[in-house]
Order: structure tokens, then sequence, then C-alpha cells
């Protein structure tokens, strides 16, 4: 059977999105960069910003092939990488994605994504901080994706450890992008002491694989 990142109902809408993104999202960053506070966020709130389609399918495969429980994505923004790992649970019969997203607008939009590609009914989308929305998961979580600001990818993964099932994958994206923000994310998961083997997948911006050894 067809896996269903290759139907053609999903597939056309992640063409168009990605095909969106690119029109869309250049001029964006280029107008955002240097800028600070308010002036960068209300350009970025408009793009889509998302995983390249080699990453989209590295994290279909992680979640496809993970143990069954809980996906959970950090940073939803207009959706695409919800619909790669959407599809991934829809395929292996069993769990469900979180999702979240600060902006109500961005995550409208990506529900109404979501909901034309056929997969809603497999993705629960949370409004808010994510330290707030993610406050409540029980202990069963395989994938956890990292997408939303870099800045909180170490203290959301911190927070979410005691709900991370042994072998659990943890992905986290634009690892060339944001060296700097990341540095201490990098650290923590690559120090294994704290109980990760970790690789980078040099895919889209680059992806930092590490799987919960213990």
């Amino acid at each position: 059977m067809i896996a269903t990142l290759y139907d053609p109902k999903v597939r056309r809408v992640l063409d168009g999105m990605h095909a969106a993104a690119d029109s869309n999202d250049p001029p964006l960053l280029a107008r955002a960069r240097g800028k600070q506070g308010s002036a960068r966020t209300s350009l970025l709130d408009e793009a889509f910003i998302p995983v390249s389609p080699e990453a989209g399918r590295l994290v279909y495969t992680l979640v496809r092939g993970a143990a069954s429980g809980t996906v959970v994505e950090f940073g939803t923004s207009f959706g695409i990488s919800t619909i790669y790992m959407a599809a991934a649970v829809r395929d292996r019969g069993a769990g469900k994605v979180i999702t979240t997203e600060l902006l109500k607008s961005k995550a409208d939009r990506a529900r109404e994504y979501i909901r034309d590609a056929g997969l809603l009914d497999v993705v629960d989308l949370r409004v808010g901080d994510a330290l707030e929305t993610l406050a409540n998961l029980e202990a069963d979580v395989t994938v956890l994706f990292l997408d939303g600001w870099k800045e909180l990818y170490l203290p959301l993964l911190k927070k979410l450890e005691p709900k991370l099932k042994p072998g659990a994958f943890v992905a986290a994206d634009d690892i060339e992008l944001f060296p700097e923000a990341l540095k201490p994310y990098l650290d923590y998961v690559r120090e294994p002491a704290n109980g990760y083997v970790s690789v980078t997948f040099p895919i889209g911006d680059a992806v930092e694989v590490s799987t919960r050894a213990r």
C-alpha cells in the first residue's frame, strides 16, 4: 500500500505549501535581517519558515519507525512539518501529533492546511506558549520535533524529558542557521552523560537527531 505521504491529496497540499514558501519567505526574511523585537517578529509572523522536503521526509521516517506513543512538535508555523508527521502517524495506525504554535493566526492557517490534507483527525493543535500548552503531556512521547524559537529548545527539552520514552527520538531543526543560539542545546544533547546519542543530518538547514539512550 502506498504511504500516506504520497497520497495525491497530501502531495497537493505539501507541494503547494512548499511552492508558496519559496515565493513568500525570501523577501520577508531579507527584510527581517538585522531587525530586532516587534519589527522582526511582525515580518516573521507572515513567513512559512518550513522544513525542506528532505527534512520533512526525515521526520516522517523518524515518526513512522518510532515506537507507538505521542509525537510532539514545538513550532507549528503553517503546518508543513506537522503534515509530514501526521502522515506517518496515519501510516503506523496509532498515536497522535500534538503540535503547538504561539500565534493564533498561524495556527488557524495551519489547521486549514492540515484539514485540506485530510489529516486533522490525528493532530491536536494547541495555541500558546509551548511551556504551558505542553505541560500536561503523558509520559509516552516517542518523537519530539523542535522547530520554534531557538532559545527555547533546551528549556523545553529539559521540561519534557520525564515524558520521553527510552529510545525516543528528539529532532532539532535549523542547526546551521542559528549556531550561536543553539550552542547550549547542542552541547547538552552531545554530552553522553546527559543520556543522548546524537548525530547531525546535513539536509535542509541541518537537523540534529538525538535518541534518548536511557
